[in-house]
């Protein structure tokens, strides 16, 4: 698996990482290609859907020829940041997770009535959740007002907005961008944000799109691991719960698939399996694998075991199956007693019984640091987003 070096420090932020000439490619937001409004939606999506991934957003390579050029450092403090959206993992590099993680870490030394603290004033933000959330909705809210701007939100626009009329996902998207500068959306179809991305002109970040993707969630779990166990080559990981339905451990196999000589190993019960298409992507990086039926054995080998609810509400009416896949692996003191002194137990949250109580006590328990850690990545997107680097 090809890498580039994990080592970057703030002077990447200052002096930028690209060596003396790269290929640059400007995207359909910029000026090359042309302003966003001058790009019709039916094309913008075209181009998202060639792409298949959004590895670089609106796949710049595929809408505009790549000329060669001097480079100009891509994290140069004041410049555009390079995303126009966050719709999914694979948009993100190495060197753009470390810089990323830089302004994060920025974010934390933010106090009140301190000029960071006025950064994004005057902006807003509209948060649409067509799913219930706690975590994600609240730590984006926190994070745009933390930083000094505004918010506009829909708890549960499932049935509290026009869509419980029949309105479409676009229609939404273009009126809620009148009235906002970025978007932040949870929706129940996976898929959604990207249909949302390619219908904006403005910024649109994925909060969750059904068992799809959660880049953001992704984003602070491999932050948290990088502060909790001090790297990312190397380590070894068990995915544990419902990995079928699961996005956030979709995701986050997609950013650990960046990192050199990780190990996942897949700890599920069999109607919950990892799916094939994260398996073949794993493969195709050279990233090693395991499924495993053995929570103890693999807990002693990993230096961070991320467990998962099993998750009722996309079972629909195999109660069945959920009841079968339910409470078969779960985090408690034997569990911990054959983990290793420096591992962490991680978890999205919310969880249910899938990691007793008792854990919680112990300095390895990671998942509510991890939550908080969301706080400050989602800080660093807004920011990053909204006024660049």
């Amino acid at each position: 698996m090809a890498a580039t070096s994990s080592s970057l420090s703030s002077c990447l932020l200052r002096d930028g990482g690209l060596g003396p000439e790269s290929t640059k490619c400007y995207n359909a937001k910029q000026s090359v290609c042309g302003s966003a409004k001058s790009l019709s939606m039916p094309s913008r999506l075209r181009h998202s859907m060639e792409a298949g991934s959004l590895s670089s957003t609106r796949s710049p390579a595929r809408c505009c020829s790549a000329v060669r050029t001097k480079a100009s450092p891509l994290f140069t403090l004041g410049k555009k940041f390079h995303l126009d959206d966050v719709i999914e993992a694979q948009q993100f590099d190495r060197d753009t997770l470390n810089a990323i993680f830089e302004v994060a870490k920025e974010m934390e030394k933010i106090e009140k009535n301190t000029p960071g603290s006025h950064m994004l004033k005057g902006y807003l933000m509209a948060t649409l959740f067509y799913e219930p959330s706690t975590r994600t909705r609240l730590s984006f809210e926190s994070a745009m007002k933390r930083l000094g701007g505004e918010v506009l939100t829909t708890e549960n626009a499932r049935e509290f907005s026009s869509a419980a009329k029949g309105e479409t996902l676009e229609d939404t998207i273009r009126t809620v961008e009148g009235y906002s500068d970025i978007i932040v959306l949870r929706h129940f179809e996976s898929g959604a944000t990207r249909r949302a991305a390619a219908t904006a002109s403005i910024p649109v970040i994925n909060a969750g799109d059904g068992p799809g993707q959660h880049p953001t969630q992704a984003l602070l779990d491999v932050y948290t691991i990088d502060r909790e166990i001090g790297k990312l080559d190397g380590i070894k990981v068990a995915l544990v719960g419902d990995l079928a339905n699961g996005r956030t451990v979709r995701s986050l196999a997609y950013l650990l698939a960046k990192y050199e000589n990780v190990k996942i190993y897949f700890v599920s019960p069999e109607v919950v399996k990892m799916k094939d298409d994260i398996k073949d992507y794993l493969t195709s990086e050279g990233v090693q694998w395991e499924e495993s039926g053995d929570l103890i054995d693999v807990a002693s080998k990993c230096d961070v075991v991320y467990q998962t609810r099993i998750q009722k509400e996309r079972f629909g009416e195999r109660t069945d199956l959920y009841e079968e896949a339910r409470g078969k692996y779960i985090v408690d003191s034997d569990v911990l007693n054959v983990m290793q002194k420096h591992a962490v137990v991680m978890h999205p949250l919310p969880r249910l019984d899938e990691i007793t109580v008792d854990v919680d006590s112990d300095p390895r328990a990671a998942y509510f640091r991890q939550a908080k850690n969301g706080l400050y990545i989602r800080m660093a997107l807004l920011k990053l987003l909204l006024v660049g680097w």
